[in-house]
């Protein structure tokens, strides 16, 4: 193993530039932190795999700076248009419809190719004087007291204070750090997934061709991705032990066999893959110095639209911990809480993408992620009495709203902890962040909040007694 002393060093190593580890070079960027992100490809995927934004990932990404060129990129979820022998048997929307509130203004699923998503976010990377370096494969990962060393199969080795497993479900480094995945087999009909040109299909609706018991052909479906070409997310579902081929004739065929349409109308295939669909978890979500985030630490069904989704925010998660521990500002025991916090996100998500999977439940106010929190966690301290039920807690995502001319997902963007004074003329302390009064809201209630970077409510109380004390075991700058 090459020696250190040759070694690039950098505080945060992140290995895999996907919508996980790109989010997590934004976060880091932005504080400032020595981050390396590289990537064992060429390029960015290219396909549109993971498509869909919930209303909560929406929130994270208007916080890190790119809400504004995601809105401009993306498209509505159509309904779903249903065939039978190429004659329309009716649609209906696919997602239970929301309606905004000003706490939660964000309440629909946007329609974005994964593809774009991350050129989005590589954008606002570079523009934050960051990038991603290709080509960089990952063969060793050793850690000891100080640090992690990585190497990499043709470039030579990277130390680092701490490293992220950003690489996919088929993660090397999870393999080479010898953590497991415990799950189960969603399904056992191989999919087909692919972004194809395709022609003789209107662009206003999800096109669903069910599948064939009498012929055994598998469901087609054909959802018009936002784009000026006729560009088309195509998923297919096949029989147990079938050949998938996802060859340009292979999708000519099987368009051809279970719709309406004819085989050149398939024009071409921009990207092709797959997939059985499965969920797993990963045993742990930190090794040492290690930490595993996104695909990396959890393998879901597609349904439902949770597990990129889910990735970010465990970027988000992380990415305030680690700034916070490396800038002296906090204990390394800080690091502790990604994994308390995020696994058991991770497992929740998981069981409803498989209950969606399996028809058991809608698409709706259950898939948007705003009502994930961390109650339980040992970061949220609640000191309030006797809150009613309903009551927003300490844990809890931190609602939007503006009250005295201050609009809070302003006071919040940033990475920074904001102390929210709401209603009350009680004392604040002293605060290196934010300080932001408003009137009596009824999202909140009344009290004071430290309102953490990511956006949750890490301390309450109706008085600041044990404020101080909360904010130097988290690192917050207040007191």
């Amino acid at each position: 193993m090459a020696s250190s002393e040759t070694a690039v060093h950098t505080d945060v190593l992140i290995v895999g530039a996907g919508p996980t580890g790109l989010a997590l070079a934004v976060d880091l960027a932005r504080r400032g932190v020595d981050a390396l992100l590289v990537e064992r490809g060429t390029a960015l995927f290219p396909g549109s795999r993971g498509k869909g934004l919930q209303p909560r990932t929406l929130e994270v990404l208007d916080d890190l700076g790119v809400l504004a060129e995601v809105r401009a990129a993306s498209g509505h979820y159509p309904p779903n248009q249903f065939w039978q022998d190429g004659e329309r048997q009716g649609s209906r929307r696919m997602y239970d419809p929301t309606e905004p509130s000003e706490a939660a203004p964000y309440t629909e699923t946007l329609m974005l190719p994964q593809s774009r998503t991350q050129r989005i976010l590589h954008d606002r990377l570079r523009e934050l004087g960051g990038g991603v370096e290709f080509g960089h494969e990952l063969v060793g990962l050793t850690q000891d007291a100080d640090g992690v060393t990585a190497e990499f199969a043709a470039v030579g080795p990277v130390r680092a204070r701490y490293a992220v497993a950003a690489d996919g479900g088929r993660s090397t480094v999870r393999r080479l750090l010898g953590i497991g995945m415990t799950g189960e087999t969603v399904d056992p009909d191989p999919l087909l997934v692919a972004d194809v040109l395709l022609t003789g299909l209107d662009r206003e609706h999800w096109h669903v061709f069910p599948a064939d018991e009498d012929s055994g052909e598998g469901l087609l479906a054909a959802c018009p991705l936002p784009d000026a070409e006729p560009l088309f997310q195509l998923v297919a579902q096949f029989r147990a032990g079938t050949a998938v081929d996802p060859s340009l004739e292979g999708l000519r065929r099987v368009v051809a066999t279970r719709t309406h349409l004819t085989p050149d109308q398939v024009l071409e295939v921009r990207w092709a893959s797959e997939f059985r669909p499965r969920a797993a978890l990963a045993d742990r979500f930190r090794a040492g110095r290690v930490f595993l985030a996104g695909d990396a630490a959890h393998v879901h069904s597609p349904a439902g639209a949770q597990g990129l989704n889910t990735s970010i925010q465990d970027a988000y998660n992380l990415g305030w911990k680690l700034g916070a521990v490396l800038a002296g500002d906090a204990p390394p025991a800080l690091l502790d809480s990604y994994q308390e916090e995020r696994r058991a996100n991770a497992a929740d998500m998981l069981e409803l993408s498989t209950k969606v999977h399996r028809g058991e439940v809608r698409r709706g106010l259950a898939t948007q992620q705003l009502g994930l929190g961390y109650r339980e966690s040992t970061l949220s301290t609640e000191t309030r009495r006797d809150l009613p039920e309903g009551a927003l807690r300490a844990g809890d995502r931190a609602p939007d709203g503006i009250r005295g001319g201050t609009r809070l997902f302003d006071a919040f963007r940033g990475p920074h902890w904001t102390l929210l004074v709401v209603g009350t003329g009680a004392a604040a302390p002293e605060a290196a962040c934010p300080v932001v009064r408003i009137p009596a809201y009824e999202a909140y209630g009344s009290g004071l909040f430290l309102v953490r970077p990511d956006g949750y409510l890490g301390w309450a109380g109706a008085t600041a007694d044990g404020l101080a004390a909360y904010a130097a075991r988290v690192g917050a700058p207040v007191g």
